[in-house]
């Protein structure tokens, strides 16, 4: 698939932490560091995050990550699926304050032939949609077309959360913390 002009992608691909001290897991290290805005996790609750996809397919494209590493959705224990479902919700309505789609397309990519590319830790994609969003590019040549650029998506997003009760922002570089 071939790219449009994007130049605010060069910060991310001129970074000097490419993640390179990430030994096993994206998803399971990422939280553990103290850059939440660099890493584009916007919110946290007791056993799961939400983090932006750093190549969305639209604005506002998220993750519900639980914190606990497996690839296995049956594994998850009660506590941890309950909470992973109500960040979902809370995440739903985070972009919808923001950003205001028409609709959503959610799903896991559950094991190695589902397509995704980290099979072994499961998330859930929450991607924003509006009527008409998809047009002739995709079609004739192979490219898709992102509007905004991730750090105003993410200042979107992030407000939006903070914005919902029982929430706290340790800092403005902090995700919020969904108590």
């Amino acid at each position: 698939m071939e790219q449009v002009f994007a130049p605010w992608r060069i910060e991310w691909i001129r970074r000097e932490n490419k993640n390179e001290d990430i030994e096993d897991c994206v998803f399971c290290e990422l939280p553990e560091q103290d850059s939440d805005r660099e890493n584009l996790i916007v919110a946290r609750s007791d056993d799961a995050f939400v983090m932006l996809n750093n190549y969305p397919y639209n604005p506002g494209h998220t993750m519900v990550i639980p914190r606990v590493h497996t690839g296995e959705y049956a594994a998850l224990e009660d506590e941890i699926l309950l909470d992973h479902a109500r960040l979902k919700q809370r995440t739903f309505d985070a972009l919808e304050d923001a950003l205001e789609p028409d609709g959503f397309n959610t799903g896991l990519n559950l094991g190695n032939g589902a397509g995704g590319s980290i099979d072994d830790h499961l998330h859930t994609h929450v991607v924003p949609r509006w009527q008409g969003d998809t047009n002739f590019m995709p079609v004739l040549s192979d490219t898709t077309v992102i509007v905004e650029a991730l750090e105003a998506t993410y200042d979107h997003v992030h407000d939006a959360f903070a914005a919902q009760p029982g929430t706290t922002v340790p800092n403005e570089d902090s995700a919020v913390v969904i108590e």
